[in-house]
């Protein structure tokens, strides 16, 4: 009797340029060698250059796209990215009640050009209806810094805020922020892992870091979505978040230097997930 295979579900915004949204998302899962469903929140009018406008899906159309996936394929991990609208962020609340595997949301906040990617008064819906429901976050320092309502800048700054997430919302089990924000005088940079303390633990959360140096390159359209979705790739294969969370730094360090090498469109090109599907091939 054939098993059933575990997938991904990403609900997110669509880019029609293929750098980021449910693109970037299905083309992570695929390098990864996982079964990725997708569900749409919103279309965008972008591309390298940015994002031009966005049109919401209809609330009761975004609720039967993931209502039907999740009744009908073996979804153990969900990852939410760009959901735009207020009625999403409801919409998306009410069709994950009741999900038991983890929800992963990289919290799509603004564009990499400054644009605005959610409608005025969405945030207290994004934390009532989506952040409430999420076991883990992978925000950059800006979109923590909204999360938050700080202006934390340092590292310790921003653990330290981050920390407090898991008090306000108690299904957190873990928070990456991810480290291209952070000013640095060297060429480096690095990504923490924040894990919630046990229940019965006296210490503050385990803070895990991964440093690299800074990939000097044009293409970084859709970075943070290929972080989120390859964290939650990775999850489902190794159930465990410090290793998730290596393997998907490792990940994205090796999309970045590979796509440095090509020209994609006349701004800020996204990455050529394929070419890691390539070379795992060909090992």
């Amino acid at each position: 009797m054939n098993k059933p295979l575990e997938a991904c579900l990403t609900i997110a915004g669509s880019d029609p340029s293929g750098g980021a949204g449910i693109q970037a998302d299905l083309k992570t899962f695929t390098a990864l060698k996982v079964y990725g469903c997708a569900a749409i929140t919103c279309l965008t009018a972008q591309n390298s250059k940015g994002v031009l406008s966005y049109k919401a899906i209809d609330g009761n159309f975004l609720y039967e796209q993931i209502c039907l996936v999740l009744e009908d394929l073996p979804i153990s991990h969900i990852k939410i990215g760009m959901v735009g609208s207020k009625e999403a962020a409801r919409t998306i609340g009410k069709s994950l009640q009741g999900f038991k595997g983890q929800i992963i949301y990289d919290p799509v906040l603004k564009a990499s050009d400054g644009s605005s990617l959610i409608q005025p008064g969405t945030l207290e819906q994004l934390q009532d209806h989506v952040l409430s429901k999420a076991t883990v976050i992978t925000p950059n320092l800006p979109e923590l810094q909204i999360l938050t309502d700080t202006s934390c800048e340092t590292p310790q700054e921003a653990i330290s805020q981050a920390s407090h997430l898991f008090e306000k919302f108690p299904t957190l089990e873990a928070i990456v922020i991810t480290g291209g924000h952070f000013p640095t005088e060297s060429n480096a940079l690095t990504d923490f892992l924040v894990i919630k303390p046990k229940s019965n633990s006296k210490r503050g959360p385990q803070i895990e870091k991964s440093s690299h140096q800074r990939i000097s390159t044009r293409n970084t359209h859709g970075t943070g979505c290929t972080f989120s979705s390859a964290f939650t790739a990775y999850h489902l294969k190794n159930g465990d978040h410090k290793k998730a969370f290596l393997k998907t730094v490792e990940f994205l360090d090796q999309l970045l230097r590979k796509s440095s090498l090509y020209y994609i469109g006349s701004g800020h090109g996204g990455l050529v997930h394929h070419l890691f599907e390539q070379e795992q091939r060909n090992l």
